[in-house]
């Protein structure tokens, strides 16, 4: 089991920046890929950015690729989400997630709120 607390989230303006981070419990966290999933209000639940155990093979949603970047720190145990160029659509709870694969996803966190104004 592997628990996850992500930080980061807050208010910025569109064309703004934000980096965050998700730290992870347990030894085994390089075992695991990772990804970010986000929430809009009154939308599903969509992926927004994965990467594998070591992070060498990465993936993004068309809606974020060439915007968002997405890190590991193995020796850090955390997981990272770097978000340039945001929009006011990038607003939505985002959540990070482990997994034994990328699209295998077990474990979420709680979520971080990413609101961006016009």
């Amino acid at each position: 089991q592997v628990k996850l607390v992500e930080s980061g989230g807050g208010l910025v303006q569109a064309g703004g920046s934000l980096r965050l981070s998700c730290a992870a419990s347990g030894r085994t966290f390089s075992s695991y890929a990772m990804g970010w999933f986000r929430q809009a209000p009154g939308k599903d639940s969509e992926f927004v950015a994965g990467c594998s155990w070591s992070g060498g093979r990465t993936a993004y949603a068309d809606s974020v690729k060439g915007r968002f970047t997405i890190s590991r720190d193995n020796a850090k145990n955390t997981v990272y989400l770097q978000m340039n160029s945001l929009k006011v659509e990038d607003t939505a709870v985002y959540y990070c997630a482990a997994g034994q694969t990328m699209g295998d996803y077990r474990h979420w966190g709680q979520g971080t709120q990413v609101t961006v104004s016009s």
